[in-house]
């Protein structure tokens, strides 16, 4: 798989209607086990990218979490950051999060011009992205760390409206997440709203507890669907469910 340019990965298999599927890593719970286990699984598996990320990290900690990935799993590596220091030149990519969402301005801007002169700096993609909390039936570390709320999981309306203004202000991907460790997914209703209102590639995570939901997050509309917690103990049962 192609590892630069992946925007233009993603719009060509959105416009093939190829769905691909994407494994969150919290460096702050990475080990020895779960990297082992996560080598078998892209081994095995059909795993298109490995996003490494999350809401307390520090920059030491992801830079040594990416390069070990990188040594053991040939998969393109694209960055979640929840601060302007979730930096790292070792990755392949970043998703240049906006939370349109919520109105606080650091997560809508301010931590963006804080990266931006490391970002010009380096070689790494940056991929717009418009980033929507929903409500997944408990609160959650993002929501928590952003002071904003989540859009309520019963307003499908909302959320497509929202990922469109996204759309319309030049943002090139939009990521539905009700958060680490949410007690429900993303209902299909709102994925397929979202999806029929918007012509950029959609991303979906957030409480996913097996691969029968990431199929039903894909039939709804969603480009690309997101793993996290689920998985954190690496568990391959995930894939038979």
């Amino acid at each position: 798989m192609r590892k630069n340019n992946l925007l233009t990965y993603f719009l060509e298999s959105k416009e093939k209607n190829e769905k691909l599927l994407a494994i969150l890593v919290d460096p702050d719970k990475f080990s020895e086990t779960y990297f082992q286990n996560l080598i078998e699984i892209c081994s095995n598996y059909e795993v298109n990218f490995i996003f490494v990320g999350g809401s307390m990290i520090n920059e030491n900690d992801l830079d040594k979490v990416i390069i070990a990935i990188k040594l053991k799993i040939n998969k393109p590596i694209i960055i979640f950051p929840g601060a302007a220091t979730h930096l790292s030149e070792n990755a392949d990519a970043i998703l240049f999060l906006s939370l349109i969402s919520g109105r606080n301005p650091d997560f809508l801007i301010g931590h963006h011009v804080l990266a931006a002169p490391r970002l010009k700096k380096s070689n790494i993609e940056i991929i717009p992205t418009g980033y929507l909390l929903i409500d997944g039936g408990k609160p959650t570390t993002v929501s928590y760390i952003s002071n904003t709320f989540p859009i309520p999981a019963d307003k499908p309306e909302i959320a497509a409206t929202t990922a469109l203004a996204g759309e319309y202000l030049g943002l090139k991907t939009i990521f539905l997440d009700a958060g680490s460790g949410a007690n429900s997914s993303i209902s299909t209703k709102l994925i397929q709203a979202v999806s029929q209102t918007i012509s950029v590639p959609l991303i979906v995570g957030g409480g996913i507890q097996s691969f029968s939901e990431v199929k039903s997050a894909w039939n709804a509309g969603a480009d690309i669907v997101v793993v996290g917690t689920a998985i954190e103990n690496i568990s391959k049962d995930f894939f038979e469910k």
